[in-house]
């Protein structure tokens, strides 16, 4: 059955329900079959109607009396009998409903139906998230910040509980099922036309790739945030046209590319996520000798990342079995030791490296290694993993130079990705940019707009721009120079830079002002406060547009700017 719930209730009170039928059918006949006496002494029928109105009220021991008229011996002996044994088949059905309300299956069913109700309630854009922890509550405060609402399925009751408690406006429906069981992906709307996107950020590769597979088969369109944590899953997800993969250690390794190489690629990244503006502080991490402390998922991005730039790369692994599968080119960089210990890092030259990377996978050690190197060197770059965005203070106090936290990397991925999607492919585009390129940028941001930019992403469709768009049906040219135009005063300009195009799925950064708009184009612009409302007004205002493209002004539908 679809119903479940229904299916439940039927079976197990199938019994019950025959046996207070029979008991009330028996009681009934008898009353009927026996003769009584009305209230001139003349012999009745118990009318069927009669027979049940007092066996109902009798058979819940309420008792209202005799009716229709006062019972003669053989109805009084045959009621005594009704009274123990209607009392029994209640007593049996009442118990089998009470037993049926505490049945766990059947609350997971009303669970699930509640679930799909309050899915199919929802009337804006949704995604699902499969897994609440500290980065999926992240990305739903920030998704419904963004007004786009949340379904979560969670295996473990108790998270399951501690969303509820978070109390979230408007309401997060939650499914307590397994993430990779398609009927709860059904049940959460992945085939709803409102659906955006499936969240799946498990630390677990074979279930992320399980949940990327059914989920597509399930719907073709729906955008994926999946993670990984080696390069055959990400290739395997790639295989499947996963929009977006979160490969923390690969984000990290890069990460650390910047750092060394082009610090301002890296302030450019942080302004986009919204952590620091364009005047924060560069890091300055010298070229030379580096000690890398573990050498598992990360530490293997990082020297296929860093193994052909001008770094001396050694690294220090506890764990002497994973030389099994290492190369010859890997085995000659790394030491198989404790890299807490003291002499182990002396031997190492620590005195004469230039930066020390904790990056083992656990945070007590990555802190203990940092306090010995800098005893050692107290003038070492030092850099650490934090795996738990809880113990961020202890890690702030330690005064370590630069903090990987793969949690917040995940997270500012993730949100960046799925919210603005114009900006995470700009990231990805820049990412092997040079430094130079880098200072350009940031000046010109800073100079023509401020040191924080707003970012707005628009596509040339009857959606988001229908006055653009209804004129380049009509063959009309219009160039991207039109979102300059100051709305107060046409011959002004507006304080925006366009950082990319992307068109027929070809990214175009820093396109030209005089770049020809076409239908599709997807357009990333960093402005202002007023810029951001003018393009805004552009796009989708027709006296406004008209104003901007040609110059005739109507004051009657115009407001004052």
């Amino acid at each position: 059955m679809k119903n479940s719930s229904l299916w439940i209730i039927l079976h197990k009170m199938r019994m019950p329900t025959i046996v207070v039928i029979l008991t009330y059918t028996i009681s009934i006949v008898g009353l009927l079959l026996i003769d009584g006496i009305d209230d001139k002494g003349n012999v009745y029928k118990m009318s069927i109607f009669d027979a049940f109105y007092f066996i109902t009220y009798t058979a819940s021991t309420i008792g209202f009396g005799e009716t229709p008229y006062e019972f003669t011996y053989p109805q009084k002996i045959w009621v005594t009998f009704c009274i123990y044994f209607t009392v029994i088949g209640w007593f049996y059905g009442v118990g089998s409903l009470v037993s049926l309300l505490q049945n766990k299956l059947l609350i997971e069913e009303i669970d699930k139906l509640k679930f799909k109700w309050q899915v199919n309630g929802i009337k804006r854009k949704f995604i699902i998230i499969l897994g609440f922890n500290y980065v999926t509550n992240e990305i739903l405060k920030k998704v419904l910040e963004s007004d786009i609402r949340s379904v979560v399925i969670e295996e473990d009751e108790n998270k399951a509980n501690n969303l509820i408690l978070e109390n979230y406006t408007p309401t997060v429906p939650i499914l307590v099922s397994d993430a990779k069981d398609q009927n709860s992906l059904i049940y959460a709307g992945i085939g709803n036309k409102n659906c955006q996107a499936v969240v799946s950020l498990f630390d677990d590769d074979e279930l992320n790739l399980t949940v990327a597979v059914k989920s597509k088969l399930l719907n073709k369109k729906v955008a994926l945030a999946v993670k990984s944590s080696s390069s055959n899953n990400t290739e395997n997800l790639q295989d499947i046209n996963v929009d977006i993969i979160v490969n923390i250690f690969e984000i990290i390794a890069k990460e650390l590319k910047m750092v060394i190489n082009a610090p301002h690629l890296l302030k450019l990244e942080k302004w986009l996520y919204k952590i620091d503006k364009l005047d924060a502080r560069v890091p300055n991490i010298p070229k030379g000798k580096y000690l890398i402390c573990g050498y598992g998922r990360l530490g293997k991005h990082i020297y296929k990342v860093l193994k052909n730039e001008d770094i001396q790369l050694n690294f220090i692994e506890i764990d002497e079995n994973k030389a099994k599968h290492l190369t010859e080119n890997e085995k000659a960089l790394i030491t198989f030791a404790n890299a807490d210990d003291k002499k182990v890092q002396i031997m190492s030259d620590i005195r004469n490296t230039k930066a020390i990377l904790a990056f083992t996978n656990n945070n007590t050690v990555n802190l203990s290694i940092i306090a010995t190197a800098k005893k050692l060197n107290p003038d070492i770059i030092t850099m650490a993993r934090e795996d738990n965005a809880n113990d961020f203070s202890i890690f702030a106090n330690a005064g370590i130079d630069y903090l990987f936290i793969p949690s917040k990397i995940m997270l500012n991925k993730t949100i960046n990705a799925l919210l603005n999607p114009l900006s995470d492919m700009f990231i990805s585009s820049f990412v092997n940019q040079h430094e130079i390129w880098a200072q350009k940028l940031t000046r010109k941001l800073i100079e023509t707009i401020d040191t924080d930019p707003y970012i707005i992403e628009l596509t040339i469709n009857k959606y988001e721009s229908p006055q653009i768009y209804r004129e380049l049906l009509n063959k009309t040219e219009i160039y991207m120079e039109l979102f300059m135009t100051s709305l107060y005063n046409r011959s002004q300009k507006n304080n925006v830079i366009p950082l990319l195009l992307v068109r027929n799925n070809e990214k175009f950064m820093l396109p030209e002002w005089n770049t020809k708009l076409q239908i599709e184009d997807k357009i990333l612009f960093a402005c202002d406060k007023n810029a951001k409302d003018d393009i805004e007004y552009i796009a989708q205002n027709a006296y406004e547009f008209r104003y901007a493209l040609t110059g005739e002004e109507k004051k009657l539908f115009r407001g004052f700017k």
